[in-house]
């Protein structure tokens, strides 16, 4: 069995097409499949949209996106595990390429990163300047991670000790197991972040994490461009 795990906190803008791009990928799969929202504290409609969607709910009130992402896999049923953040699409070859390469013995994987929509210019050169860094260090990006259930349990899942970069230390233990795949087909994910903050909003925060270090990471009071909470305003 396939298990998508999506960690959502206030996404009802998000997740029905979310959900709706998974099920399109993974139509042409042979295995079975769940699809799991982790409602993580939400108080718009995401859970009401997730249920709409036929997806399974799990709620939580951490407000930690590891901690989404570990309540999600302890339910899970599947085999193979999809970590899809739920402003995030996929495509069949995403799901088809990152099976082959579990079958091949990989531990684990993620892929390259689009962002959709109007992204202003100091976001796109951002964007392609820290991208080559880091998926040249072979890393994950955190909006897709693929594993097997078994390989999750023996790195003991994402660490709770972080409320952001928690994916680079799930790969970094990933990668312990054996060889990791960043897959070449970029997902698509929202650029909202590069178009809600000024530049030089964005930029002080995004680098006084890099800079701050582990210990930076694990307060979520120095982490307001994850967790404050801002969303696009769209209709429905």
């Amino acid at each position: 069995m396939l298990s998508f795990i999506i960690p959502a906190h206030n996404e009802e803008l998000e997740l029905a097409e979310t959900i709706a791009a998974i099920r399109a990928a993974a139509v042409d799969t042979a295995q079975q499949r769940e699809i799991i929202v982790v409602n993580d504290a939400s108080t718009d409609a995401t859970q009401e949209i997730a249920v709409r969607n036929s997806a399974r709910v799990i709620s939580i009130h951490r407000r930690q996106i590891a901690a989404a992402r570990n309540a999600g896999a302890r339910a899970a049923h599947g085999e193979l595990l999809f970590f899809i953040d739920a402003d995030t699409r996929i495509t069949r070859t995403h799901i088809t390429e990152a099976i082959a390469m579990l079958d091949a013995g990989y531990a684990g994987g993620s892929a390259r990163v689009a962002l959709d929509g109007f992204i202003p210019l100091w976001g796109r050169v951002l964007l392609r300047a820290f991208g080559a860094l880091y998926f040249g260090l072979n890393l994950g990006a955190g909006a897709f991670l693929f594993t097997t259930s078994r390989n999750f349990e023996a790195i003991g899942g994402f660490d709770e000790q972080y409320f952001a970069g928690e994916e680079v230390y799930f790969s970094l233990a990933l990668k312990k197991l054996g060889r990791f795949k960043v897959l070449r087909q970029p997902i698509v994910t929202s650029g909202r972040k590069l178009r809600m903050y000024p530049a030089k909003e964005f930029l002080r925060k995004f680098f006084g994490v890099i800079l701050g270090g582990p210990r930076a990471a694990r307060s979520r009071a120095r982490l307001s461009l994850w967790y404050d909470g801002r969303r696009e305003q769209q209709l429905l």
